[in-house]
């Protein structure tokens, strides 16, 4: 029987070590795509990379793992955490030192994205955990729970292979719609200012995200695949990235289609990505911050957090991304008030622990069948 680790709290030198640890390893992580760019970096990336502020940014982050690393060593009774960063610090310190100067890239058809992923992890982390830490909606909710590294391995698997997936994504649309005479269409998308440019591209995503997602709840053999994202009883910032493979590059195909048929302006498309990257998260987030009327504007997390409910009333609700009028035109919406879930998960459905066999369990099982055979008991 696995026990739940307790919740970190401040002044016993964990979190710091915690942070220590975690600060230490983004740092040899950016590192190594220094000394591999052409293997560990993201293509569409290089460009907007400036050498100096790469650097100092580094250093920046070694400066205060360093710090993060003394205070553990102050704090805590076990000197674990403190030593083991740094000794990751001075691993970093010691190749950096050697990094080559002005090596030239040679483009790959394929690389791993460690550059999205630890930049991804390094503000994610930066955003969200002084949020769960200080402002947490389920008290006794710890970071370390039963299930934390399955979330983790899903994080690092999408940010890594970002340029596969991207490409699978990329395809429906690029096939379907590639020379239908877009052009004028595109142009007349592309003169519209930016704030209602923008605005369009996340409500026609939106559109498209909710129909792939009721469809995912509606359709037996495709649940199957999103129970995994809704198997996590312990939601937090991390378990947003707990999504079956099938189910990540349905739905991004199916989003992506507006946007690549509309041809949104560059800097749409970019703050788009990072709208939805950081709505993403938010949602998921463990956090009682009080959004008051912004919460039938955007999703928020009370909102989502009732879509990830096992409370039958709340089953097959709350399906947007962005937009929660959206559900409120489908009839869709599911409103609580103040009022948050009590529990989240898929009830009473044994659903098997860890990312291979998550992966596996769909092809083969219907969850669905579990829960059934469990109420027949």
């Amino acid at each position: 029987m696995t026990t739940q680790s307790s919740r970190l709290k401040i002044g016993e030198g964990k979190i710091s070590g915690y942070l220590s640890i975690f600060l230490a390893i983004v740092s040899l992580g950016f590192v190594i795509c220094a000394y591999f760019p052409d293997t560990f970096t993201t293509k569409d990336f290089r460009d907007i990379y400036n050498p100096q502020i790469v650097k100092w940014s580094i250093l920046g982050v070694l400066i205060l793992s360093f710090v993060f690393a003394f205070t553990s060593f102050i704090l805590s009774k076990k000197k674990r955490y403190g030593f083991t960063s740094t000794i990751i610090i001075a691993t970093t310190i010691l190749i950096g030192t050697a990094l080559p100067e002005g090596t030239g890239i040679q483009d790959k058809s394929f690389t791993i994205g460690l550059d999205w992923l630890l930049i991804d992890v390094l503000v994610s982390a930066i955003v969200f955990i002084p949020i769960e830490l200080f402002l947490p909606k389920r008290l006794n909710q710890t970071k370390f729970h039963d299930e934390w590294r399955t979330d983790l391995v899903y994080f690092i698997i999408s940010h890594l292979f970002i340029q596969i997936i991207g490409v699978i994504v990329q395809y429906p649309a690029t096939t379907l719609f590639a020379n239908i005479g877009l052009d004028g269409f595109q142009s007349t998308i592309q003169s519209i200012p930016f704030l209602p440019q923008l605005f369009i591209a996340l409500l026609v995503s939106d559109l498209f995200q909710y129909t792939a997602h009721y469809f995912f709840h509606k359709t037996p053999y495709l649940w199957r695949f999103h129970a995994v994202h809704h198997s996590t009883k312990n939601l937090d910032w991390l378990a947003g990235s707990r999504t079956h493979f099938f189910d990540l590059v349905v739905v991004r195909a199916m989003s992506f289609i507006p946007i690549y048929v509309c041809g949104f302006s560059s800097s749409v498309f970019f703050t788009y990505i990072v709208i939805v990257s950081f709505q993403a998260v938010l949602a998921h987030a463990n956090t009682r911050i009080n959004f008051g009327f912004l919460k039938y504007v955007f999703v928020t997390p009370q909102f989502h957090h009732w879509h990830h409910s096992d409370d039958p009333k709340a089953y097959d609700k709350n399906f947007a991304i962005h937009f929660p009028f959206i559900d409120m035109i489908f009839g869709t919406y599911y409103d609580e008030g103040k009022e948050w879930p009590k529990s989240t998960g898929l009830g009473d459905v044994h659903y098997p622990k860890g990312y291979g066999k998550q992966f596996v369990y769909p092809f083969v099982k219907n969850p669905q069948e579990d829960l059934e055979n469990a109420s027949e008991r």
